[in-house]
């Protein structure tokens, strides 16, 4: 009868043994899952202008309109959110014709690349202005 219980004890130690490993791999798995889950949320673009950028567009040509607010040539994307907004990249688009238009500067516009008058807004005003390094 000892070795019946010496065998069972045993196999009592494995099931915790196992029970506790199942619950520390769970845990894990829900904290690696969490940290990918908000690794996943794109950054905010930073505020280079509180004011639009009045600009002569040529009809056919493709622009990259930056959408972080880091670029130096703004506000067009000159690749800068590849290394300080990765996450964002610019919105490329191409005018039909040629045309004078107001390119967003707050990045912040409902009718992306158009300003919208969004910067007016309370929130925009308030920010600090990004100053690019």
């Amino acid at each position: 009868m000892n070795m019946t219980i010496g065998k069972l004890n045993n196999l009592v130690a494995k099931l915790d043994h196992r029970c506790i490993s199942s619950i520390l791999k769970q845990a894990l798995m829900t904290t690696m899952v969490s940290k990918v889950h908000l690794s996943t949320i794109p950054p905010k673009p930073v505020i280079p202008s509180k004011k639009p950028f009045k600009v002569d567009l040529v009809g056919g040509k493709r622009y990259s309109w930056c959408t972080c607010g880091h670029s130096k040539k703004q506000p067009f994307c000159d690749g800068t959110h590849k290394t300080k907004a990765q996450g964002l990249s610019p919105l490329r688009f191409v005018p039909e014709k040629d045309t004078t238009v107001w390119l967003c500067g707050c990045k912040y516009t409902n009718n992306r690349p158009y300003c919208d008058g969004t910067h007016k807004q309370d929130f925009i005003i308030s920010a600090p202005l990004h100053e690019p390094s």
